[in-house]
């Protein structure tokens, strides 16, 4: 695979360029006394994706990316194109992926996406060439963009194909995940936008910087936790800054099919929740709170039961990689829901 860097320096030339000019301005609405708006509809279909994107008020323009897991070969949780068919059409998006950096062991070749030619036939099989554009970012490479948080990365390593694209729609599937606890707009912006050096680097708080296949599941891999989710808050900041600085990036998280496991995991746990709705905003701090915060007010009834997902959060101490991010100035926490069905 050919592999493409670009040079730090200049990248970061063009980050403070755009800082100084940044193209997206946010809707009024979008603040309100320290507060970001988060909007809510209980309508899980194509309309209801498109009526709160525009509630958002922010128009999606130029080469738009709209960033979504094509989940693992035998994942069913993922968000299906007949869901999202109708935004990316009107927004004339493309579907972008990066491989995975690990595969799903002997066996499951067919169901894997760590290399290009398996993850193509994923997304074919999962329905999405028929309908989309759709581009894996990392297939010709991967080029690092800045940080501000240098706590653990020094920079973020993304798919080169990034530069492709002026407008991002960070389209996420909120549910669990095995080792951040929760998936939602941070992680598909960090982990999600990440080569597999990228994942590797991030993964390990800033130890790996080439993915090690020897190494992986090793204490230098995955030996610092709260590293690992501070780490996916500021690779996060860096895919964000990177948008803001051109055409801008909003975020729209889907809440179904909500396993404890994420969609890159090949035979998940049942799912033991009910389909909640969509959630979008201007702030990817403010998303996550209030999808959490959602998990956490749900009653134990029959058919639904958030116990397995929260304790899945808690164990993994996902709740830093907000609690991180708000630090670091991406967002707040605080935010006021804005359902827009009434």
């Amino acid at each position: 695979m050919k592999k493409v860097f670009l040079a730090f320096a200049a990248a970061a030339a063009m980050m403070m360029a755009g800082c100084n000019s940044q193209k997206q301005e946010t809707p009024a609405a979008a603040k309100a006394d320290g507060e970001a708006v988060v909007y809510l509809t209980r309508d899980i279909s194509p309309e209801g994706l498109v009526n709160i994107y525009k509630a958002l008020g922010v128009e999606a323009n130029g080469r738009v990316a709209v960033k979504i897991s094509t989940g693992e070969g035998s994942n069913p949780n993922y968000l299906k194109p007949e869901l999202i068919k109708n935004l990316v059409q009107l927004v004339d998006g493309t579907i972008v992926e990066c491989n995975t950096a690990y595969g799903s062991g002997p066996g499951n070749e067919k169901d894997e996406r760590n290399t290009s030619a398996n993850h193509w036939k994923v997304i074919e099989r999962h329905g999405f060439t028929p309908l989309f554009k759709v581009d894996i970012m990392d297939e010709e490479g991967e080029m690092r963009i800045p940080v501000q948080d240098t706590t653990h990365i020094k920079y973020d390593i993304v798919g080169s194909h990034m530069a492709n694209y002026d407008f991002m729609i960070a389209l996420n599937h909120f549910k669990g995940h095995p080792m951040g606890g929760y998936g939602g707009a941070l992680k598909n912006l960090s982990i999600g936008c990440g080569s597999a050096n990228g994942k590797a680097y991030i993964h390990s708080a800033g130890k790996m910087e080439v993915l090690d296949m020897a190494k992986l599941w090793t204490p230098e891999f995955i030996g610092d936790q709260d590293g690992f989710l501070e780490s996916m808050a500021a690779a996060a900041q860096a895919v964000t800054d990177y948008f803001r600085a051109k055409k801008g990036i909003i975020y729209i998280s889907v809440m179904n099919n909500m396993s404890i496991d994420c969609d890159c995991v090949d035979h998940p746990e049942p799912v033991k929740l009910e389909d909640y709705g969509i959630l979008a905003s201007t702030d990817p701090v403010a998303l996550d709170q209030a999808c959490i915060d959602i998990i956490n007010n749900q009653e134990v009834t029959a058919t639904n039961d958030p116990t397995d997902l929260l304790a899945r959060i808690d164990k993994q101490h996902g709740i830093h990689t907000i609690e991180h991010a708000a630090a670091i100035g991406l967002g707040t926490r605080k935010y006021n829901l804005v359902n827009i069905d009434k």
